[in-house]
């Protein structure tokens, strides 16, 4: 489903896939987060994504109310998740409001992996 925006002048029409390439680029700015990660339904194994698919490892709902995201991650080893997290979501939050315009109600990030080296 696409994001739409209405004015005076017309109608706004912005892709959830543009949305998705956003906020993989702001949450792999963040510090700890390794890459975006997806998970296989039928064997339940952790993939992690490169930088030029990152967008699969976040779902965007569309609503009344504005945005919800879903970014699933994967984190390196000895990061504080609260904190990476927290990073995350505040720098989505910022970047996909002030890019789009769009309100985001919610931010979900789900932590799928911790990469040790």
């Amino acid at each position: 489903m696409n994001a739409k925006i209405e004015n005076s002048n017309g109608v706004i029409t912005i892709s959830t896939d543009v949305i998705a390439t956003l906020v993989g680029d702001a949450a792999m700015r963040c510090y700890g987060v390794v890459g975006m990660a997806t998970r296989n339904k039928t064997d339940g194994f952790v993939a992690l994504l490169k930088k030029d698919v990152a967008s699969r490892g976040i779902k965007v709902f569309v609503d009344q109310g504005g945005l919800s995201i879903d970014i699933h991650v994967v984190v390196e080893y000895g990061v504080n998740i609260k904190v990476t997290s927290n990073s995350i979501i505040e720098s989505v939050k910022y970047r996909v409001e002030n890019f789009t315009g769009f309100i985001v109600k919610q931010i979900n990030v789900n932590v799928e992996s911790v990469r040790v080296d």
